[in-house]
């Protein structure tokens, strides 16, 4: 779970200590403008972007019922959030797996992706999709109901 927030508590330090370096030396226009890239920088990469994530197990048992394809992902990498941005709002029609909190899951990846942890993974009715077009993905999905 800790090493999911890394990156954006790195954002978030990095971009209050040059943010206290321009204020010192009197740019605080230029400093607010940084801290606030900064800001969002470690928002995009933080857990809070994508939706709740469900163990591995439930989510194929999920897929199963539904018909909605299953997305295994890790915060901080720059495809998912890809993905996951493209998407929009249909993402929270997909069960969405994040690696680095269930072993099986990243156990399921491997076994897609020759042994790597490569991600985005999607599975859709049963078969892995490793890093696919987000609008082939939003064509998987099963109409609203």
């Amino acid at each position: 779970m800790t090493r999911a927030w890394i990156l954006p508590v790195l954002f978030g330090l990095c971009g209050s200590v040059v943010a206290a370096g321009l204020v010192v030396s009197g740019r605080s226009g230029a400093a607010v403008a940084l801290l606030l890239v900064f800001v969002l920088l470690a928002a995009m990469h933080s857990p809070l972007v994508f939706p709740r994530s469900v163990g591995a197990q439930e989510a194929q048992r999920r897929s199963a019922a539904d018909g909605r394809p299953v997305v295994f992902w890790r915060p901080g990498c720059k495809y998912c959030i890809r993905l996951r941005i493209r998407l929009g709002r249909s993402a929270r029609r997909l069960h969405w797996v994040d690696i680095w909190r269930d072993p099986a899951g990243a156990a399921v990846v491997r076994a897609a992706n020759d042994g790597n942890e490569t991600v985005p993974t999607v599975l859709v009715a049963g078969r892995p999709h490793t890093n696919p077009d987000p609008e082939w993905v939003r064509g998987q999905l099963p109409p609203a109901a």
